[in-house]
């Protein structure tokens, strides 16, 4: 089943709130690793329901919400940039308990909430070794990722992960990201840039 992407808001007359756009990110987020778990688990990768799943949406939102915090770092002010990846990095947190607690019980952290911050946290400055523009990350974030889903998958798949993680799931998962957060962004960015170059908004 394809992803639905939603990349603009009804216009309601207002200015979305960095915690609006994170929600509509994080949505995004959760349904392309879910995306990517049932294209893997075609290709005969094993990723069972309880903590290897688990495990795997966590690795796969965090490079994500990672990639979106570099689209967020070329479009608006500093400020805005860190109220809106604050408000991702919560947001999928709060995904995580509520899809998980009722089918992984004992296999999920007990503090999950706390578990998935700590680990954005220590991937995200692994991440910022790496390069990311306009055209995307380059190598070394790529490879980053597909080291850390090897890590969570069982020992026949980690030989293969790296070349699907690389050539297949992280394009098109960037792809969706990209477009989605092009629309998403577009109106706040421009308000953004106006307000850090010191001009009128002319409103």
């Amino acid at each position: 089943m394809a992803v639905r992407i939603r990349s603009s808001f009804h216009a309601s007359g207002r200015p979305r709130t960095m915690a609006e756009l994170a929600g509509a990110v994080s949505v995004l987020a959760w349904k392309l690793a879910v995306e990517a778990i049932n294209r893997m688990r075609q290709a005969d990768y094993d990723i069972d329901i309880g903590r290897p799943y688990f495990d795997f949406i966590c690795e796969f939102v965090v490079f994500l919400a990672q990639a979106a915090d570099r689209i967020a770092y070329r479009e608006f002010a500093t400020e805005q940039r860190i109220e809106f990846t604050t408000a991702l990095a919560r947001r999928l947190s709060e995904l995580l308990v509520e899809n998980f607690e009722d089918l992984l019980g004992d296999a999920m952290p007990a503090a999950a909430p706390g578990y998935f911050l700590d680990l954005f946290n220590r991937r995200g400055a692994d991440y910022a070794e790496f390069g990311y523009d306009e055209n995307g990350p380059d190598f070394g974030f790529k490879r980053y990722f597909a080291a850390c889903l090897r890590e969570v998958l069982p020992a026949k798949d980690q030989l293969w992960v790296v070349d699907q993680a690389m050539d297949i799931e992280s394009p098109e998962a960037l792809k969706a990201l990209e477009k989605t957060l092009a629309g998403l962004f577009h109106l706040e960015a421009n308000k953004s840039r106006r307000q850090r170059d010191g001009s009128s908004t002319g409103e």
